[in-house]
């Protein structure tokens, strides 16, 4: 059925959090997961260390949902390990909600995962030959198994050489019934993964943004390849033996993390507006105001308005109350669903030229849509200016757009884009701009852009879009 409310936006794979020695520690990570909902609004979980036991609960929905009040009373424990989830890789199911849990030899191993491995398929069909039994279609479950192989050469030696089988994108956190909680970083160091502290208690988060809602003390970014061991000993790191070539991914920037996050060494609030700027720069044009639709391009336009001297506006309004339960249309009443979420202010824009800054185009559909409202409204000119590259090229490292039939940028050129969505210019922030406009502190900073140019940083097998099965 066609749902109004789904976006043609990317979506990332997951949020994680873990916190280890608190009190309140299953609250917290309520909380934490509550500030990393934008990463996932699939399903929910959060599991505790109590007695050497673990104990958990998980659901399908959104962190409020989910955890409604007894269900987090019921979860005791100093240490917790929590998880929001949008599937990328296995079909969208309870058994499939994570954090995943395991047992083995009377101990018990809790594990939530950011990103995508991509050889999934090979090392389970390798595992399963071997005699293991899987019960999710997740490439989670892969990690897992493969850790437990390997623990008959201890608990260390067992970490690191599941971590060296393992290709692709993943920032883990895990959670053992003795309390340990381990944080893992793949060697090219895809997704965000960082430290704090809270009143002497470890606190491990996929952004900086969930530390801040507990208030906790941000401490630093784990490097790639790093594995963090924390327990009541304090906190030791095991660094790889073999230093890959960093390939963050710039994404996270342009549109998954949240604007008050700190990622990568930077702040991602700052970063959008710096895209906008670098947009100006390269495609200016004369035009009445500068508007976004929102929330998708609001720091870049604020940004491209500063820089070009054209006045910001907020020329759509969001409406915030849209509920996933509300009613869905009929096959006639399509274009309802882009109403319901944005409504044009007539008065600011009938008759002007505008420029609207948006921070990707991935399908083209909800843009097209919304372009032929404002025609119909009477907006004389409309330019849209996009705050990255056009997106060529499949992702396999954790987001959605996963063939290359999905993304109009690889099926047509700019103009013929233009065309199709009824624009009076359109331009892409050049790849150039964006690396540019997206430094670091840190020079030897390297970024996957494979998205955009092909480059893929971690190669991978015919088998990687089946993931674990061939359902997503």
């Amino acid at each position: 059925m066609y749902n109004i409310f789904e976006s043609e936006k990317p979506r990332e794979a997951c949020g994680v959090f873990g916190i280890h020695g608190h009190p309140d520690a299953a609250t917290l990570t309520y909380f934490g997961l509550y500030a990393l909902q934008h990463r996932g609004q699939e399903s929910a979980g959060i599991v505790v260390a109590n007695d050497g036991n673990l104990d958990g609960h998980k659901g399908m929905g959104l962190v409020n949902e989910v955890f409604r009040g007894e269900e987090l009373k019921n979860l005791k424990g100093n240490c917790a390990v929590g998880h929001v989830r949008y599937s990328t890789t296995g079909s969208s199911n309870i058994a499939n909600a994570q954090p995943f849990v395991a047992r083995h030899k009377k101990r018990s191993y809790a594990l939530a995962h950011n990103g995508n491995i991509v050889n999934a398929y090979e090392i389970k069909s390798e595992l399963e030959n071997e005699g293991s039994i899987f019960q999710t279609t997740m490439d989670t479950e892969v990690a897992i198994h493969l850790f437990i192989k390997n623990l008959k050469f201890g608990f260390d030696e067992a970490l690191q050489k599941a971590t060296q089988r393992l290709k692709g994108a993943y920032s883990f956190i895990a959670l053992t019934s003795e309390g340990d909680l381990i944080g893992i970083k793949d060697s090219n160091g895809f997704r965000p993964l960082c430290l704090g502290m809270l009143n002497g208690s470890y606190v491990l988060a996929s952004e900086t943004c969930a530390l801040d809602l507990i208030q906790a003390e941000f401490i630093r970014e784990l490097e790639p390849g790093e594995i963090v061991i924390i327990n009541n000993e304090g906190i030791r790191s095991i660094m790889p033996e073999k230093i890959e070539k960093k390939s963050v991914c710039i994404f996270e920037y342009i549109y998954f993390a949240r604007p008050d996050s700190t990622i990568f060494g930077k702040n991602v609030y700052l970063t959008r507006k710096d895209h906008g700027r670098r947009l100006a720069r390269e495609s200016h044009v004369p035009a009445d105001l500068v508007m976004p639709f929102p929330d998708s391009g609001s720091y870049a336009a604020i940004g491209y308005a500063e820089e070009s001297g054209i006045p910001f506006e907020m020329g759509m309004i969001r409406n915030h109350y849209v509920g996933r339960t509300f009613i869905q249309p009929t096959q006639g009443m399509r274009d309802f669903g882009v109403r319901v979420k944005l409504n044009p202010v007539k008065e600011l824009l009938k008759g002007k030229d505008i420029i609207i800054v948006e921070d990707s185009i991935i399908r083209g559909t909800t843009a097209k849509t919304r372009i032929k409202a404002l025609r119909e409204l009477g907006v004389n000119k409309v330019h849209m200016r996009i705050s990255c590259p056009p997106h060529k090229f499949p992702c396999h490292y954790g987001i959605d757009f996963s063939s290359k039939g999905e993304l109009i940028a690889s099926r047509m050129s700019v103009e013929e884009l233009r065309d199709y969505l009824g624009l009076d210019s359109l331009h892409y922030l050049s790849i150039e701009g964006l690396l540019e406009s997206t430094k670091t502190p840190d020079p030897e900073n390297n970024y996957c852009k494979a998205c955009f140019d092909g480059n893929y940083p971690v190669k991978f097998s015919e088998n990687v879009s089946k993931a674990c099965l061939e359902s997503r």
